[in-house]
């Protein structure tokens, strides 16, 4: 049996769709709606599909949220999807605004939804879609996209994007239309995907298999922001 993931289950995630690609890549998977199993993960996925203040309140109504801070500042790996990798954020704006889990400094906002002429385009964003370096190819070695060539496609579906405060958080970028928005981010032990790896293939595999089998089960930590602790 190779790594164990941990998938957290609050209601609001493609947990099998998750758990059957991880199991495919000969990883052993738990699913935890508690405390007490995000606390024993050695490596967990934060899933989301749906309304970022619902998700921010099932995590709380679970008390999940501490436990999530603290997994983060342990150094162990975390990966958030989707809807999951905008909740790392400090603040959402969807339906009025809302805060987030606070671990990489950041805020969420919605798709634009225009092309170069400023014509609307169809929000949500679904569909496949090329992810491109933000910076020198080189810099995916030994990352979640370690192996993904430039502009390789992924399944998305979202209407918010994720803009860390700091653009060295931002692994790989997506247009969609004249929008350039942040894909992949990663900040030391912190990792996230706004599209979903489980539903794109071979690609999405891979990056699956990277998170599980090649980031270190302990990183720097330094993702997490000194006042975190302030989201619980």
């Amino acid at each position: 049996m190779g790594p164990r993931v941990t998938i957290l289950d609050y209601g609001m995630g493609n947990i099998f769709s998750i758990e059957r690609a991880m199991r495919k890549l000969g990883c052993e998977t738990v699913l935890a709606d508690s405390p007490e199993g995000i606390a024993g993960a050695e490596r967990l996925i934060l899933p989301g599909v749906g309304a970022f203040g619902k998700a921010m309140e099932e995590l709380e109504r679970r008390d999940c949220v501490r436990a999530i801070l603290d997994y983060a500042a342990s150094g162990k790996p975390l990966l958030g999807i989707c809807l999951g990798m905008q909740l790392l954020m400090r603040e959402g704006s969807e339906f009025g605004g809302g805060r987030g889990l606070g671990i990489v400094e950041g805020r969420v906002v919605a798709l634009k939804g225009e092309d170069m002429d400023g014509r609307r385009l169809k929000v949500p964003h679904i569909g496949w879609n090329g992810v491109c370096e933000n910076g020198k190819e080189a810099s995916w070695k030994g990352t979640i996209l370690d192996g993904v060539g430039w502009d390789s496609s992924f399944y998305f579906v979202h209407s918010f994007v994720c803009v860390p405060s700091d653009q060295g958080a931002v692994l790989a970028e997506t247009s969609y239309g004249s929008e350039r928005f942040p894909s992949v981010i990663q900040a030391g032990n912190i990792h996230g995907c706004q599209f979903h790896p489980e539903k794109s293939g071979p690609l999405g595999l891979a990056v699956c298999r990277n998170f599980a089998f090649n980031t270190p089960e302990k990183g720097c930590g330094d993702a997490i922001r000194k006042d975190a602790g302030q989201a619980a």
